[in-house]
């Protein structure tokens, strides 16, 4: 009787067994610790989406696992609900680093992405248009005014008697005397307004040969100030980046990498935070995770926000665990499941379109 009650027990657990050797994972209840950064982890109409959410649900099918979401206002929050073991695992767009691999398990990776620059739609047109508000500028413009005045005046007194188109009271003959001036320094003059005097013949010339190189000078001078305040104020990389209001999310890996950098950032508590403070008009760029800002750009910041420059400092997001978290390997080998069969680049294209 015995030996049939063994025999009975070895076959009831035989499959068991035999699921546990091939690598499959007792189905359990994992509780999800994410926050919001679409298109990475989002909620739509009460659903949790978005690429790392759609991800985990494949890898959950996979090794036989159910899930209960835990939203986290910042990184910091959701991290150490991993880290203090509350939750099983982190799911959103989350670096791996050495340094938070100190203290937590990190999956394969699940994204290979980078950091870029977002800057306000326009950037290059509003840029000229400050140049052209300089003081600098409207000081030489109003110089060129006083001497052009002053030169058609000049010629007023010298030719008043002689010139008929002079001969005007000089309440009358302001603007006609500018004017005149203008069309001497621009065109070489009017052919049948001709100074007449001697003085006003010398003063004429005087003026035409002097004109060759104001103008010039004045060219240059304002080709110049466009020049420097446009190359100035424009931001189209890294490097342009040193004196300008920049905003990324404090605490993040963009911040640590700014302030590696001696790049001043400021640094806000979460996402919604950032662009709210991008959409006041308060910050001249934002630096951050590439997909999220082209993300934002593409669709909340379109006609708004646009982006410059490559990616750089490129780094690789994963799924967050305790650290000797049992799910590791789990996970793993489901992840490497998903992208022989397909179902990672189908994911991808869903969200990013084709991969480079």
């Amino acid at each position: 009787m015995m030996r049939f009650l063994r025999s009975k027990l070895i076959l009831l657990a035989l499959p068991m067994l035999i699921a546990a050797g091939s690598g499959m994972a007792v189905a359990q209840e994992t509780t999800i610790a994410t926050v919001e950064r679409p298109p990475f982890s989002t909620v739509v109409d009460g659903t949790q989406t978005g690429f790392s959410i759609e991800l985990w649900e494949a890898v959950a099918k996979e090794i036989g696992a159910s899930s209960t979401y835990r939203r986290h206002d910042s990184f910091a929050a959701m991290l150490g609900d991993v880290r203090e073991g509350a939750a099983d695992i982190a799911v959103a767009n989350i670096s791996i680093t050495a340094e938070r691999e100190k203290v937590l398990d990190f999956s394969h990776a699940i994204f290979q992405s980078g950091l870029q620059i977002m800057v306000p739609q326009g950037n290059q047109t509003s840029v000229i248009w400050q140049a052209l508000k300089s003081p600098d500028l409207l000081l030489a413009i109003l110089i060129a005014f006083l001497m052009l005045f002053g030169g058609g005046m000049l010629m007023w007194v010298l030719e008043r008697r002689d010139q008929p188109y002079f001969d005007r009271p000089a309440s009358e003959a302001l603007f006609p005397s500018f004017w005149w001036a203008l069309n001497l320094v621009v065109n070489g003059g009017f052919e049948e307004r001709v100074p007449r005097t001697f003085l006003g013949r010398i003063f004429g010339v005087m003026l035409v040969l002097s004109s060759l190189f104001l103008v010039s000078i004045f060219v240059a001078k304002i080709t110049a100030m466009m020049t420097v305040n446009a190359i100035q104020g424009s931001v189209n990389s890294l490097t342009d980046l040193y004196g300008k209001n920049v905003g990324t999310i404090a605490g993040s890996t963009t911040a640590a990498f700014l302030q590696e950098r001696d790049i001043d950032g400021r640094g806000y508590d979460d996402l919604q935070a950032l662009l709210a403070a991008f959409e006041r008009g308060e910050l001249d760029a934002v630096v951050f995770d590439a997909p999220v800002l082209a993300y934002y750009a593409n669709h909340r910041g379109r006609g708004k926000a646009e982006m410059v420059g490559a990616p750089f400092r490129r780094e690789s997001y994963g799924f967050a665990l305790p650290a000797g978290s049992p799910l590791l390997e789990p996970i793993n080998r489901a992840l490497l499941q998903l992208r022989e069969d397909g179902t990672y680049d189908a994911l991808y294209r869903k969200y990013f379109g084709s991969q480079g």
